[in-house]
């Protein structure tokens, strides 16, 4: 059977910024093609990316990535029993509960345990020792199979069926989220959940230079006999203009989600969804690190799509020679480039069934015209490559 991948590329100029920092402050780096690139992380646009779909898509969607899930399934198994509403026996199912399902260690941590006792202040709640990532629809279920419990949870989970019944329940009915963006739940291999999307570093096109910007600021009760500034300090940025890069399984995605969350509606529907949340949230977002300070609020000047049935692939190739810009910045430079190398690996490797549309802004995008059927709007593009990935589902 033939794979239906999604691949996205973009370009976008970034003025003045520091997206994304390293551990000094500075904005991410990497040396390629033998010069510094500004970089952006994948973790970082895959935070963004998330944050995105919280405007797109349903809470009962998406999942939460907490440490304090025993707290947030408490909350569930609260509502579900109201006479454990404020009790600390909600926190102890709770804690139970996850056990059974995922293997996880879930208990007060020492540090915060000896301050409340140093304090007098009631014990806090179990924690998990790293963050888990859980559906809504999975939180949900974990509640009720706890309130099933609640009489004698220890003897209820050492029936093999109930025990059972909790991992299932962790590791069906996934999150458009987690099924995109994957799950690792270090004490129980086998209900990870192996990542659809593929998120690259993005990196400029050209060679960067990081720079220092000397601030001060002005103490506002300072009199005229006590000039100065009330403080100073330096930020660390650069400008770029960056490739961006994703690639989406889509039969993986399929996969991960299971059946659809309502019987009346097409197989391929909670799929479609989730690919257009993909590409809206994935093109539209911006990481926000020192975004108050810079104000960087930018889109993409051109963004290409493509339909593939082999495997993912990047051009990033493009770009191993940095663009020039010959005072006449580099998005144009970038898009000649990018559509010199994205026909020559079409021509060398290319995947018969392709399918490809542009989203370009401006006349200096003109060189990628030829790459694809062109689209007016993000929205439109969305739009046409969910129904083309659910009609390609269709006939699989």
């Amino acid at each position: 059977m033939s794979r239906i991948i999604v691949d996205v590329h973009a370009l976008q100029t970034v003025p003045p910024s520091n997206l994304n920092r390293d551990d000094t402050g500075s904005p991410k780096t990497a040396l390629y093609g033998g010069v510094p690139r500004a970089r952006v992380s994948s973790q970082a646009w895959k935070r963004a990316t998330r944050e995105h779909f919280n405007r797109t898509l349903d809470a009962s969607q998406l999942g939460v990535r907490t440490k304090r899930v025993a707290e947030l399934l408490a909350e569930r198994i609260e509502r579900l029993e109201p006479s454990l509403e404020g009790a600390p026996e909600a926190l102890t199912l709770a804690a139970e509960t996850l056990k059974a399902a995922t293997g996880s260690k879930i208990e007060v941590p020492k540090r915060k345990a000896d301050a409340a006792k140093k304090s007098g202040e009631k014990e806090p709640a179990p924690e998990a020792s790293y963050l888990m990532f859980l559906s809504t629809r999975q939180l949900d279920r974990l509640a009720e199979i706890a309130v099933e419990g609640a009489k004698d949870i220890s003897a209820f989970f050492k029936d093999k069926e109930n025990k059972a019944r909790a991992r299932e329940a962790a590791d069906t009915r996934h999150s458009v989220d987690i099924a995109l963006f994957g799950r690792m739940v270090a004490d129980s291999a086998d209900i990870n959940v192996d990542a659809a999307a593929q998120v690259a570093h993005a990196i400029s096109v050209h060679q960067v230079e990081t720079e220092s910007d000397y601030f001060t600021a002005v103490d506002d009760r300072n009199s005229d006999a006590e000039p100065g500034a009330g403080m100073i300090g330096t930020i660390d940025f650069n400008s770029s203009t960056l490739y961006r890069y994703a690639a989406l399984d889509v039969n993986l995605l399929a996969a991960n989600l299971g059946k659809g969350l309502r019987e009346d509606e097409p197989a391929a529907a909670p799929v479609q969804r989730a690919v257009e949340a993909f590409l809206d949230g994935f093109v539209a977002s911006l990481p926000t690190g020192k975004i108050n300070t810079f104000g960087n609020h930018t889109l993409p000047e051109a963004v290409i799509v493509k339909i593939r049935s082999s495997r993912p692939i990047s051009y990033v190739g493009a770009f191993e020679n940095p663009v020039g810009s010959n005072g006449a910045g580099h998005v144009r430079g970038a898009c000649e480039q990018l559509a010199a190398h994205a026909t020559e690996i079409e021509r060398a490797y290319g995947d018969t069934s392709t399918s490809a549309w542009v989203l370009r802004l401006g006349t200096s995008t003109e060189p990628l015209a030829a790459l694809g059927s062109e689209v007016s709007s993000l929205s439109q593009l969305v739009d046409t490559v969910g129904q083309a990935v659910a009609e390609r589902l269709e006939r699989q």
